[in-house]
């Protein structure tokens, strides 16, 4: 009987062709859709390095740290999708215990402002720990849930999940970080939904979480965190304290009309009438400098962003591809959603950075992270031809 013998040049063909198989299934629309939104975050940080007179490329300025954080951002991008995701799964729980032990470490030794512990320190640079354990938690959860895949119609099922994201949670409270705890929220729940897991239990368990808010509101909320959340209802009411933020961001939104006043030309922006103009209220930035017209963009990159996350995450043939793509998507529209609610005050104020936009390393690269390993499932689900 003769043994069939494959020539090594056929081999390496064969190899080739997979491998470019492969990486056609790199979703260019998303890189792109997520760099655009990343360049604007750079042009705001752009126009907040410009006011007294400062030179935006000197040393220190938020836009010289904004280029490098993205710098950053590209390689854990490049480095999370030529990694194998499927590793992921294998290390869930060694990330699971590492992602609580980074938060353990920003209560022990982080910094903030007033009494609260939310950044690290590293090499001169201010680190959150916690926009890099909302990333880790979709993985969690999406080994998780994948691995029960069409068994959570069950209510043990769904607990376990929720007890998954609580010792997280209760971490980034005693920061304290309202903001990042209600995005857990809505991690949990979007990739709850988009696992099938039952309607009955969810509501059931959504019905508990608004039974529980008076006894959060009295022994869990401190005071400051009250007075944030209740100023957006009539901010006029101290606008000296508490409403001095809001009135500031709605006067920089209104101004800006509908083609804006452009880049650096912002008064909100240059006279630092508005405190966190770099972070958490950058979009009243940008409402100002880029107008209606900019935001419009901006809105519209993020609906083709979301876009394509959904598409990817529902031609994955593999379950975990399909949570992580859901939690990555609840996440950012959630953020955006809130974002953009508490600076044009129909939103409490919660400090929830936008993504892509606000200022912050941790997020910039979380995203990248997420986006990464999001693109390292779609070019491994390609069977080879042979």
């Amino acid at each position: 009987m003769g043994v069939m013998r494959i020539e090594p040049a056929r081999l390496r063909g064969w190899a080739s062709h997979a491998v470019d198989t492969a990486w056609r299934r790199f979703d260019i629309q998303l890189t792109v859709y997520a760099a655009l939104l990343a360049s604007i975050g750079l042009a705001m940080a752009y126009s907040n390095s410009t006011g007294a007179g400062t030179a935006p490329f000197a040393p220190g300025t938020t836009f010289t740290r904004g280029l490098i954080w993205a710098t950053i951002a590209i390689v854990v991008f490049v480095v999370a999708t030529v990694f194998d995701y499927k590793w992921l799964k294998t290390f869930s729980w060694p990330l699971y215990f590492v992602n609580l032990g980074l938060l353990g470490v920003t209560l022990a030794i982080g910094s903030g402002i007033g009494s609260t512990a939310r950044w690290v320190n590293i090499l001169g640079f201010q680190f959150q720990f916690s926009e890099l354990a909302k990333i880790l938690m979709i993985v969690v959860l999406a080994n998780y849930l994948s691995a029960r895949w069409g068994k959570l119609d069950s209510l043990p099922a769904i607990l376990g999940a929720c007890l998954l994201v609580v010792p997280a949670w209760v971490l980034v409270m005693l920061q304290p970080d309202l903001g990042t705890s209600l995005v857990f929220g809505a991690i949990l729940a979007g990739m709850l939904f988009m696992s099938g897991a039952s309607l009955r239990w969810l509501g059931l368990l959504a019905g508990l979480v608004v039974a529980a808010i008076p006894v959060a509101w009295t022994y869990v909320l401190r005071d400051y965190q009250k007075q944030r959340l209740i100023s957006f209802l009539d901010p006029s009411a101290d606008p000296q304290g508490s409403g001095y933020q809001l009135l500031q961001a709605q006067i920089a939104v209104g101004s800006g009309g509908f083609t804006g006043k452009g880049l650096t030309n912002g008064t909100q922006n240059g006279l630092d009438f508005l405190p966190v103009q770099a972070t958490d209220f950058v979009f009243a930035i940008l409402g100002e400098e880029l107008g209606f017209i900019g935001a419009m963009i901006v809105f519209v990159l993020f609906a083709a962003l979301l876009w394509r996350i959904l598409v990817d995450a529902w031609r994955s043939r593999d379950p975990f591809g399909l949570l992580l793509g859901s939690g990555l998507a609840s996440m950012i529209l959630f953020q955006l959603v809130v974002n953009v609610g508490m600076v044009i005050g129909i939103m409490p104020i919660t400090g929830i950075p936008l993504p892509f936009i606000t200022h912050g390393g941790a997020s910039l690269i979380s995203l990248a992270l997420g986006l990464g390993l999001l693109q390292s499932i779609n070019i491994r689900q390609v069977r080879a031809e042979w």
